[in-house]
């Protein structure tokens, strides 16, 4: 404890354990990050919305864009009804995808401007910020301002030593990250799949610290 400052319940856990999952973790002290993702029609996402908010210790949540303006503002709606609302981010466009992949499911653009496309939306939509990767975090800065919320996956420690078999495509180091601007780094594998978690942990953060010249309070999502 005490070196994630908020921790990323996703799609693996949630499946497992539930909505008990966020509680057990809600009542040792850190935030949640709701990774759901959710993508369905605006009633839908707007009534999970509401379910989720109920939950105790949420600080973020979040939605994919794909699901359009309507599914988008229904969302932000929900939230803005609530008292200490979590932050309500846009997926993008998956860490994983490249140009080439994007092309394989219809989107002609480069990974970047369909970021910035999507991330456009989701702010005229009523968002709090986008998930996306280190690589947009500047365009988005520029474009929708320094309170726009980056969460940025694809995190990895010393990226051009990345293994082959990792699945992730746009990445950067966590120093990196934090130079180009983003708010939160999602952080999983590097951690979790460590010899040493804490060690492979410290060692972010002080790399993180070492890039915005603070201490470790920078805030890291663990996953």
């Amino acid at each position: 404890m005490g070196l994630a400052g908020i921790f990323k319940i996703g799609k693996q856990l949630f499946t497992a354990e539930g909505p008990e999952a966020v509680r057990k973790i809600a009542s040792l002290g850190s935030g949640v990050f709701l990774d759901l993702k959710y993508h369905d029609i605006p009633n839908t996402v707007a009534c999970a919305v509401r379910n989720a908010a109920r939950l105790p210790g949420l600080k973020l949540l979040n939605v994919h864009t794909l699901g359009g303006p309507q599914m988008l503002q229904a969302a932000a709606a929900e939230l803005s009804t609530v008292v200490d609302p979590p932050k309500l981010l846009g997926v993008t466009v998956l860490t994983s995808m490249d140009a080439k992949s994007l092309k394989q499911v219809g989107i002609l653009a480069s990974p970047a401007v369909e970021v910035l496309r999507l991330a456009k939306l989701a702010k005229k939509s009523g968002l709090d910020g986008v998930v996306c990767s280190a690589h947009e975090v500047k365009a988005i800065r520029r474009a929708l301002g320094s309170e726009f919320v980056t969460a940025v996956g694809g995190v990895r420690p010393g990226a051009k030593l990345v293994s082959a078999k990792d699945d992730q495509s746009r990445i950067m180091s966590p120093g990196e990250a934090i130079r180009a601007g983003a708010t939160y780094l999602i952080v999983g594998r590097p951690i979790t799949g460590a010899a040493d978690p804490v060690a492979a942990a410290l060692a972010m953060l002080d790399e993180i610290a070492e890039a915005e010249g603070a201490s470790r309070k920078t805030r890291v999502a663990g996953r």
